[in-house]
C-alpha cells in the first residue's frame, strides 16, 4: 500500500481553474492505477478520473470530461488533478486513491482536500 497526501483544494470560480496535487509514498509508485474520487454529504464516494499505471489510460466521468486532467510524474511519485472550468456541481471533498496493478479495488486512500466552487 502507499501513503498519500492531498494538497491545492480551496475556492475556485465556476469557469477558472484548480489543481490538485497528490504525493505518494513507496517505491513502487509507478506500477499503481491512480484515481481522483470526490464525495459530497450524503453521497458515496465517486470515481472522477483514473490514469493507470504506466499513463498510457485515462479515463474520467461524463461530468469532467474534456474539461479535468489527471497527469502523473513517477519519478517524483505524483499525480495531479486538473480541474479547468469546474462547475458548482464539482464542489466536494477530494481523495487520491491507488490501486495496484493486479487489484480489483482502490486500497490506499489520502485524507482528502475540500474543492468549493463559487457561481
Amino acid at each position: 500500500q502507499l501513503q498519500l497526501v492531498e494538497s491545492g483544494g480551496g475556492l475556485v470560480q465556476a469557469g477558472g481553474s484548480l489543481t490538485l496535487s497528490c504525493a505518494a509514498s513507496g517505491r513502487t509508485f509507478s506500477t499503481y492505477n491512480m484515481g481522483w474520487f470526490r464525495q459530497v454529504p450524503g453521497k458515496e464516494r465517486k470515481l472522477v478520473a483514473f490514469i493507470s499505471w504506466g499513463g498510457d489510460v485515462t479515463t474520467f466521468d461524463d461530468s469532467v470530461k474534456a474539461r479535468f486532467k489527471i497527469p502523473r510524474d513517477d519519478a517524483k511519485n505524483m499525480v495531479y488533478l486538473q480541474m479547468n472550468s469546474p462547475r458548482a456541481e464539482a464542489t466536494a471533498m477530494y481523495y487520491c486513491a491507488a490501486r495496484g496493478k493486479t487489484n480489483f479495488d482502490f486500497d490506499s486512500w489520502g485524507q482528502g482536500t475540500q474543492v468549493t466552487v463559487s457561481s
